[in-house]
Formats: structure tokens, sequence, C-alpha cells
């Protein structure tokens, strides 16, 4: 793809990655990739306000990108639900071409005054996941799947940025565990459903816990959920 085919964020992105594993997510990083294309710096400050740090958000969002794309063009039917997960995560490590970016990132994002916007780009990634694969969830689940899934995905960078097994073999094993262990909580909880003496004790917190639902799909409303006492959305 030619640089007029590409849009003036993609080229200011492609050109911050070619200093990234020198200067890391950095201002410096910022002002050479302006200067790499020649782009106006207003223009570009105005398309990455916070610099390099959006430029990194940035950079997480095309890998999400790619994860999607690559999913809506896989055929998943024959696979248990448990092995779309493992695909869609494996999916997303695999669009992250360049590891010392990815790493370079998770050093940016675990500073405190940036550790909201990486936990937002994480549960933004296990939200397209669960989006892209169907779900339809509209209550407590909604949140608890995209918890559960955040944190299986962030293990799974963390591991996958350390290891040098054969085609990320380790990587693999590791996130199957991982998503194993998910599945072993689900079925505690289906136990306890089915346990009648269980469900009676319970029965206060559940319907607690029956009146949080999903965010509403609303232009106007960027708020993570909202409470309904009539328990209807």
């Amino acid at each position: 793809m030619t640089d007029s085919e590409r849009s003036p964020q993609e080229q200011l992105l492609d050109a911050a990655l070619t200093h990234v594993a020198f200067d890391g997510w950095t201002e410096t990083t910022f002002r050479a990739a302006v200067a790499d294309t020649g782009m106006d710096p207003v223009m570009a400050r105005a398309l990455y306000p916070r610099g390099a740090v959006d430029l990194a958000l940035a950079f997480h969002r095309r890998g999400d990108a790619q994860m999607v794309a690559r999913l809506k063009a896989a055929d998943l039917s024959a696979m248990r639900f448990r092995d779309r997960i493992a695909a869609a995560v494996r999916y997303r490590l695999e669009a992250a071409e360049d590891r010392e970016a990815v790493r370079r990132g998770t050093t940016l994002f675990a500073l405190p005054m940036h550790a909201a916007d990486g936990a937002k780009a994480i549960w933004g990634t296990a939200d397209l996941i669960w989006n892209t694969l169907g779900d339809i969830s509209d209550d407590v689940n909604w949140y608890t799947k995209r918890a559960t899934l955040s944190g299986v995905y962030g293990s799974a960078v963390l591991f996958w940025l350390g290891d040098d097994s054969p085609d990320h073999q380790a990587t693999w094993a590791f996130l199957d565990r991982r998503i194993d262990d998910v599945m072993q909580i689900e079925k505690v909880k289906a136990q306890v459903r089915g346990n009648k003496f269980l469900s009676g004790v319970l029965a206060g917190p559940n319907w607690l816990l029956g009146q949080i639902k999903a965010p509403v799909r609303r232009h106007d409303s960027d708020l993570p959920g909202h409470w309904s006492g009539s328990g209807k959305p």
C-alpha cells in the first residue's frame, strides 16, 4: 500500500514503529515519526493529541481490527466455544507482529498515569472477541465474561513476550491451560445453580446481581452499565 493510499494516521503510526524499539512509545518517537513523514507538527498533534501514548493505543486498535477480520473470515463452526475463544486470543497475539512494540507498550501502560488506558485497551479487546463471537448477554454476565477474558488475554500477552519456543507453542499451551481454568469456574457456577440449598442461600445476592445490565448501546451514553430496579433494560 502506497503512502497516498494510507491515511495520515496510518502513515504516522508506521513511521513511529521504526523508532519504538529504540526509544519506546515516547515523545522522542513521536517527533521522529513526524519528521520522517514530513507531516505538519500541528496536524500530527491534532491526530494524536497525547503523542506517543495515542500512537500506542492506535497500534493496539490496529491489532484488534486484524483479529476481528481474521475471526470473521475463519470457519469456526466445528469448534467448541472454548476453542473459539482460544483461537480469538491466538489471532490477536499473532496480529501483533512487532513484539518489541508490544513490550514497550506494556511498559508504558504499567505506569500509573497510563494504567487506565492500558486496562481500557485490554477490556476493549475482550469486548471485541465476545461481540465478534456472537455474545448476546445483557446482564452481569456481560461484565464477568469480559473481565475474565481480559485476565486471560493479559496473562497470555505477558507469557508470549517471554516465549522463545518454536512457533510460540509454549504460549498456546499456556493459553489452553488458562481457558481450562476458566471453564472449571463456569462448571462450579453451574453446580451451584443446580444445588437447591445453595440457590436458596444465594437468592438475595443473585437477585441483586440480576439488576445489573450491560451497557446501553446508545450514542449519548458511554457509561459502563446501568441499574434497573425493575430488572428490565
